[in-house]
């Protein structure tokens, strides 16, 4: 029968057999409910009114945020790193900092502005701002990894990439704001938790979707709603809007790390045959599939220091998760647990199978670059890194079993001593 569960925060959900139907609203309970308390960020979590199109301006709610580039306050030194976006040391943690938490706006007016899209397509720049504006306010700032912050982070890195000479030299001004755009907006409105989460709490967004890209196929409506509310490409003929929209659909459902073997196969092929001809549209596109999904997991493959605070990050969005899961008594989901899955575990596994595979094809794909082979070497060093981690937790361990086993067996001759 159906049970309801009502959490620190007041809100009901529905419990229907032993899994519950989890309203979003109780992810972030006791220590983040300051954070959810308003009414608008309750009401945005996993909701349908990007996907509905539904406009804050006919609600008569008037966006908050003023508009603004870089405050003379921190002008100089976030104008000084803007001038090195192009770096692959490029701090975004310190970016976020000096731009005061508006990392994603401030970046992407600037690689709009760098890379000639605004007068190409003749954006209005009000209309960019309050679109970007929408973009970022769309991210949940209560989750550790995926907010703003990881898709400013995927932006600057896709800069990096739309730079590199074996693309730039083919790439056409809607391919880079393509790039940019599905960079920009590839995670808006993550929930914070896992597609098998989504479908085995029977989620109203798995159903939609059918249990396939549950979340990339949301944060692709939701960034056409986003596209569509703001009109920022309304003066565009519709055919070309329709294209964008459709474009923008296909890089963001490639960052489902489901179909990562489709992709390194297919690219595999291309490489093996040496059969890309960048000069086709299609072959362009696929490559900017590829740069994205590069851009997005390319964490391992930053400075250890900037690696590593992304590994906390993503960690603990997985042990919150798992922390969710044992609370309403489901099973807690692989490398959701924080008992048992080390941060340098799951590093080190998510390195070997997902990010090394793909980087050394990448590398392939841009014959050795400074940048390609930068990135393989912060990698390596990276992964031993966390190896050594791993070694020092493993021989903690067995220090302290050791040690209980020597008391043990002590205890045990101690007995045996005093039995007549």
């Amino acid at each position: 029968g159906d049970a309801r569960v009502r959490g620190q925060t007041g809100v009901v959900s529905e419990r229907r057999g032993s899994y519950p139907f989890i309203d979003f609203r109780l992810l972030n309970n006791t220590t983040l409910s300051g954070e959810i308390g308003t009414k608008k960020k309750v009401k945005r979590l996993l909701s349908f009114q990007r996907y509905f199109h539904a406009s804050r301006l006919l609600r008569g709610i008037v966006p908050q945020a003023s508009l603004y580039l870089l405050d003379e306050d921190y002008l100089g030194q976030a104008r000084h790193m803007l001038s090195k976006v192009g770096m692959w040391d490029f701090d975004i943690f310190l970016f976020d900092r000096l731009t005061n938490g508006n990392s994603l706006v401030t970046l992407l007016c600037h690689l709009f502005n760098v890379h000639g899209l605004i007068h190409h397509f003749q954006l209005d720049m009000v209309t960019l701002h309050r679109f970007l504006v929408m973009v970022q306010e769309d991210y949940h700032s209560q989750n550790p990894y995926h907010n703003a912050v990881h898709a400013a982070d995927v932006t600057q890195a896709m800069h990096c990439y739309l730079r590199e000479p074996k693309l730039a030299s083919f790439l056409t001004p809607s391919d880079i704001m393509l790039g940019l755009l599905a960079a920009a907006a590839h995670d808006v409105d993550h929930p914070g938790v896992n597609q098998p989460f989504l479908i085995k709490t029977k989620h109203h967004l798995a159903s939609l979707y059918q249990n396939v890209s549950v979340l990339e196929n949301h944060h692709w409506r939701s960034t056409i709603g986003m596209l569509r509310e703001s009109r920022l490409l309304a003066h565009l003929p519709k055919e070309v809007t329709q294209d964008i929209e459709q474009q923008l659909g296909s890089l963001i459902l490639a960052t489902d790390i489901n179909r990562q073997n489709e992709f390194l196969i297919r690219l595999k092929s291309h490489l093996d045959n040496q059969d890309l001809r960048l000069e086709d549209a299609q072959d362009r596109h696929f490559m900017l599939q590829i740069a994205l999904k590069c851009a997005d997991i390319c964490n391992p493959c930053r400075l250890w220091d900037l690696s590593k605070q992304w590994s906390e990050r993503v960690c603990e969005e997985f042990y919150r998760q798992g922390d969710l899961e044992q609370k309403f008594e489901l099973e807690i989901s692989p490398l959701c647990n924080q008992q048992k899955d080390t941060i340098p575990s799951i590093q080190i596994g998510f390195m070997t199978y997902i990010v090394e595979p793909l980087f050394e094809r990448w590398a392939q794909f841009t014959g050795d670059t400074p940048l390609s082979e930068n990135m393989l070497n912060h990698l390596r060093r990276n992964k031993a890194k966390w190896r050594s981690l791993l070694h020092k937790q493993h021989s903690s361990s067995r220090s302290n079993d050791h040690s209980g086993q020597v008391t043990g067996s002590q205890e045990q001759t101690l007995n045996e001593e005093e039995t007549p």
